[in-house]
Parts: C-alpha cells; structure tokens; sequence
C-alpha cells in the first residue's frame, strides 16, 4: 500500500529529525557583518560557499567600506562554511578560507584589537557612572535604521535601541540609556548596509552623538 505524498513527506522529516539531521529551512543564520580594522579602506568583497569553485560577484558594488565601518553580508540560510575575499585600495588582497559563518556575527579584517586598545572586559570602562541618555544626530546622507549601545564592558552590542524608528538625514532622536555606566561603545547600521562605530564613548560628559 503506497502512501499519500503528503504523509510521505512528513514520515520523511521525522526520521530526519530522529536522526539528528536538521532540514536545510532549520538550519543556523550564516549572514554576518564584516568589520574592516585594517587601518585602509576595502574596495572589493567576495563572498562563496567553499563548496564553490568561484568567488561570484562583487558585493560591495560601488560602495567602498573604510577603515572602522562594517558591511552587512546576506547569505543563504545553512550555507556555514564560506571563503571570504577582500581587495584592499592599491590592490593587495586577502582571503579567509572555510570560516564558520554560522557561528560567528563578526569578520574582521585587520587589528581586532578595539580602538584605543580598550578591551570589552576592561575593568576601567565601568569606573564612571551617572546619566549616559544622549541624543543621536544623524548628519550623513543616509537613513539610520539600527542604533546599538552598550557599555564598554559588554561583551555584545544588545538589541536595537530605535525599534521601529528610523532616523533620516538630518534628524536628531533621543535615546534614553539606565543610569550607571558612562563608557558606551556605539553602532548605527545605515539603509545601503553599511554601519559606523565609536567605541568608548563617555556618555556622561556628552549630549550629542553625531554621525558621521
């Protein structure tokens, strides 16, 4: 006796499932952002499956990530294992081969030690406290869309602090923090997928923060 397709298919994922594999749809976030630290800006980035004997198009296009920004990079869902290119100003070029992108938010090209060599566990970020709010001021040509703060001592950037707001060119938004730490470290991602940082920031001492 044959069964329907459609209990054939489900009889199918269970097994899947009881076997410890996990269907493509499941499987982890394999996007990331590339973190260019290398002190030049990066003009090309190629990203493939290493499964792939090419390194397919461009994906920066015509847009040039400088020194201290980072690109948000799109790829399929369970596509883990990825080569990564990039072409410096002046044409040298580097590659990582077989990295994990599952596993990771951030590739950084570069020195991955943070500006001013302070640590996300430095003991000296969390020695001031008091009122960190402040207002973002957005002076670029681009639309804001995410905006993360968290203190220096941090070890993750923690969810959007915009919501559902967005920040247009010349707009100014307030961002109301918790009393404590001063020390801030400061992403916004734009609307071309580019994103800028500061890193610690003393939110104390400050009312704006003004991007670019």
């Amino acid at each position: 006796m044959k069964l329907p397709l459609l209990r054939r298919s489900a009889l199918a994922l269970v097994v899947l499932m009881l076997a410890g594999v996990r269907p493509a749809a499941a499987q982890g976030d394999s996007s990331f952002n590339l973190v260019n630290r290398s002190g030049q800006a990066i003009q090309e980035l190629y990203v493939s499956s290493t499964q792939v004997n090419t390194w397919g198009q461009d994906l920066l296009g015509r847009n040039i990530l400088e020194n201290g920004r980072s690109f948000a990079v799109r790829l399929p869902a369970g596509q883990c294992n990825n080569d990564i290119r990039v072409v410096f100003g002046g044409g040298r070029s580097e590659e990582r081969r077989g990295v994990d992108t599952c596993q990771m938010t951030d590739v950084v090209f570069g020195n991955q030690v943070r500006p001013g060599g302070a640590s996300k566990r430095g003991p000296a970020a969390a020695a001031r406290t008091g009122n960190p709010s402040f207002n973002l001021v957005n002076q670029t040509s681009k639309t804001i869309l995410v905006l993360r703060a968290s203190p220096s001592s941090d070890t993750s950037w923690g969810d959007d602090r915009l919501g559902d707001t967005t920040v247009p060119p010349g707009a100014t938004f307030a961002i109301r923090l918790p009393a404590g730490d001063c020390s801030y470290d400061i992403r916004v991602e734009y609307d071309d997928r580019s994103a800028e940082e500061r890193r610690a920031v003393d939110l104390c001492n400050v009312a704006n923060v003004t991007f670019p």
